[in-house]
């Protein structure tokens, strides 16, 4: 069985796989894989449009050819993250509140137990690749900023500027938004005549907080691999990063159980483990679907105690083996 669930029409990209479901107030029925397609590969992703179809595609050739789930899942994500005109992932992902794109992305290797991760990584445009040479190629789990990119650099990556025309006119946007009391924005004797239009206007696609992609992926060995990538909450503080590079919050792969990744507010998945969690409960018998369910209800559970009204924007997707 393998299924995922979400808070807002979410839609994983596979090959004869497809379902979505809303934190709230309910959650649609769902179709599950039988026993029958075990040995069959899979390939799943949280990004839902047409360049997630086109990863997915690469990455389901990688594993018709007999590839292994650690190649498919970063080959798809490869595709994801050098889209220009994605806002939430590699080249083209929003900035920081400074301007710069700081990339965050996680990998990990369900048949090793390995896990390779890299955070506030600059003009690399497929930090996945470089998440994927840390898990394989250290003895380490996560390398951050310079060290992270000087890492990338003698693995033969080339710098790139990272922040497209795209991106950098919704960041200047937000800038003269943000406060009416700094200096960005129309001249002072124009403000009080000057219709002011917020950036969504301009750019309705855009989530301004969150943007994340997951990729999981079982081979034809019955090994499992996944990755989680991201250019991290939008003008973010310099230095912020979220739960994706983070083994355990926006991504865990256990070869014997399955796999989760998360996106949503970072912050949120990081407090409650929420990806291992997932995990966990599939572990103990509970389907996919339950699994991500409990760990929305888990993290709705601790916030009321505090802010009853407040529900959070968490979004997971979820793989496991069928037995």
């Amino acid at each position: 069985m393998k299924k995922s669930v979400s808070r807002r029409n979410f839609f994983n990209q596979t090959i004869g796989i497809g379902a979505g479901a809303l934190l709230l107030p309910l959650f649609p029925k769902i179709n599950l894989r039988s026993s029958a397609d075990r040995n069959k590969p899979l390939i799943i992703t949280s990004h839902s449009n047409e360049t997630g179809q086109k990863a997915m595609e690469t990455g389901w050739e990688v594993l018709m050819k007999g590839g292994s789930a650690v190649d498919a899942v970063e080959k798809a994500a490869n595709i994801i993250e050098v889209d220009p005109e994605d806002t939430s992932v590699g080249y083209g992902g929003l900035p920081n509140e400074r301007g710069v794109v700081q990339l965050d992305a996680s990998f990990m290797d369900g048949k090793t137990y390995s896990a390779g991760a890299v955070a506030c990584l600059e003009n690399i445009k497929t930090p996945a690749s470089v998440a994927k040479l840390v898990m394989q190629h250290t003895d380490h789990v996560i390398l951050v900023g310079t060290g992270a990119l000087e890492f990338a650099k003698a693995w033969g990556f080339a710098e790139e500027n990272l922040l497209t025309e795209k991106a950098r006119k919704i960041w200047l946007r937000w800038k003269e938004e943000m406060s009416p009391a700094d200096d960005w924005g129309a001249p002072e004797h124009l403000q009080n005549i000057m219709k002011k239009e917020s950036y969504r206007k301009d750019f309705p696609d855009i989530e301004h907080h969150y943007g994340t992609t997951n990729v999981l992926a079982i081979d034809t060995n019955g090994d499992i691999a996944g990755c989680t990538t991201t250019s991290g909450l939008s003008f973010k503080l310099n230095g912020r990063i979220g739960d994706s590079p983070i083994i355990g919050a926006g991504l865990y792969v256990d070869n014997e159980v399955g796999a989760a990744g998360a996106t949503g507010r970072g912050e949120d998945v990081i407090k409650s483990c929420a990806s291992y969690y997932i995990v966990l409960r599939m572990k103990e018998g509970r389907t996919p679907q339950q699994a991500c369910e409990d760990a929305l209800r888990m993290i709705v559970d601790r916030y009321r105690k505090v802010n009853p009204d407040y529900f959070p924007s968490e979004k997971f997707v979820a793989i496991n083996r069928v037995c």
